[in-house]
């Protein structure tokens, strides 16, 4: 929806820039809407509409993200606090995850969301490939953290650069990042929930499981 109301905006202003995420500003959204109130024709129609899409849009995905931060921080407050990692990531992670306390070791844990590396030897060397089993939704999560905490400087950095520093190619630096964010999660999971009842009936869980895709709508 974005891109296709930065096509007709560019249709009607050529010279007109908006900054990468910019259109989930109501502040940007609606000095747009009054700017296309002086153009007729059936472009600034449509452009108007998308924009009045978008700024609905918008406000219902705030919404939801204000629910479902207070649902995490009341349930997993130490899973905030991983860097890198949002609330929508936390939501979709914990919803997957069921509990953390079902899985034995963080190895389970990472061989259950695909981050546990599969050893490929060539040679003398030995070398890593991504799994293609595991849960996606959580990888996705656990993915887009590594990225943000390389984006922004956080603590993943120094331990990138040190597997590039050794030989490591960018790809498999990014996919022992991704591991090691898998750790950390297990371990704020772990922390936040209480030891299991052995007599106990599992709880399904209430977190949202598909909250990617709020991302995508706005």
């Amino acid at each position: 929806m974005q891109s296709k109301v930065r096509w007709f905006l560019h249709e009607i202003d050529p010279d007109l820039r908006i900054p990468s995420r910019a259109l989930r500003r109501y502040k940007l959204l609606d000095e747009l809407l009054a700017q296309l109130e002086v153009h007729a024709g059936a472009v600034a129609e449509i452009a108007r509409d998308l924009l009045e899409d978008i700024r609905s849009l918008t406000r219902r995905i705030n919404e939801i993200e204000g629910r479902l931060t207070k649902l995490v921080r009341a349930d997993h407050p130490r899973l905030l606090q991983v860097p890198g990692l949002g609330v929508l990531g936390a939501a979709a992670i914990i919803g997957e995850t069921a509990g953390a306390r079902r899985f034995k070791s963080k190895d389970a844990f990472a061989r259950f969301n695909g981050t546990a590396p599969i050893p490929v030897w060539s040679g003398n060397k030995v070398r890593v490939r991504l799994s293609r089993g595991g849960n996606r939704r959580i990888n996705t999560a656990l993915h887009m953290a590594a990225v943000t905490q390389l984006r922004l400087g956080a603590e993943g950095v120094a331990y990138y650069d040190k597997l590039i520093s050794t030989g490591k190619t960018r790809t498999e630096a990014l996919r022992l990042l991704r591991r090691r964010i898998s750790d950390r999660v297990f371990a704020a999971m772990r922390a936040d929930e209480p030891a299991a009842d052995p007599d106990a009936t599992p709880a399904s869980s209430t977190f949202p499981t598909d909250v990617t895709g709020l991302h995508v709508a706005a």
